[in-house]
């Protein structure tokens, strides 16, 4: 998969977790402070959680009206192309469909976080060619801006485009590509609803 670099996006190294950790340390440090004694644990499990799923993007996301949020990224074989299958249940608070920038079907899901404050979000694109999705995971742990940083992601998702190489396990994604789309999803309000 291809992305084009975004204002407001910071992918990490996924070498080692540890590389992986401190280097988002350090982007998390320049945005929020070193004051924060959470970070190092944050940057930790996020960097533990990108290596254990196969993540080929670990970023943050910033908007200087936010606190910054994570997005992670792989691509996963499926059985066949599409988004027809049915998501609900209590985690979900809003489902839209549309089509990317670059013309792939997308579904942005809204979840609700199990416990505490924050905001979740999982956008699921397709190949109509090959059968693979890509899924990106925006997660704000205080959901303070949340609409700025889902629309700094939006944007950066909108643009992405699947490459012709075989579909690869480990969810490899590489920093060039495509140019990115502005604005939010054709028809979507995705977050709308989120805590600020």
């Amino acid at each position: 998969m291809r992305l084009d670099p975004v204002p407001g996006v910071t992918p990490v190294a996924l070498g080692t977790p540890e590389h992986t950790a401190a280097e988002l340390l350090a982007v998390l440090r320049r945005l929020k402070g070193t004051r924060d004694p959470g970070l190092e644990v944050s940057a930790t499990q996020a960097a533990e959680l990108a290596h254990r799923h196969n993540a080929g993007l670990l970023a943050v996301v910033e908007h200087r009206d936010a606190d910054p949020a994570l997005l992670m990224a792989c691509v996963v074989p499926v059985d066949r192309p599409g988004l027809d299958f049915p998501l609900d249940g209590p985690a979900i608070r809003e489902v839209t469909r549309g089509e990317t920038a670059t013309g792939y079907p997308v579904m942005i899901v809204e979840r609700i976080p199990v416990s505490g404050p924050g905001a979740q979000l999982q956008v699921v694109v397709t190949d109509p060619d090959h059968p693979r999705l890509a899924v990106f995971t925006l997660h704000s742990p205080t959901g303070r801006g949340w609409l700025d940083v889902a629309g700094v992601a939006g944007r950066f998702v909108s643009g992405m485009r699947f490459g012709d190489a075989k579909v690869s396990t480990a969810g490899t994604v590489s920093g060039h590509g495509t140019r990115s789309a502005s604005g939010r999803p054709p028809g979507g309000t995705s977050g709308r609803s989120a805590r600020r």
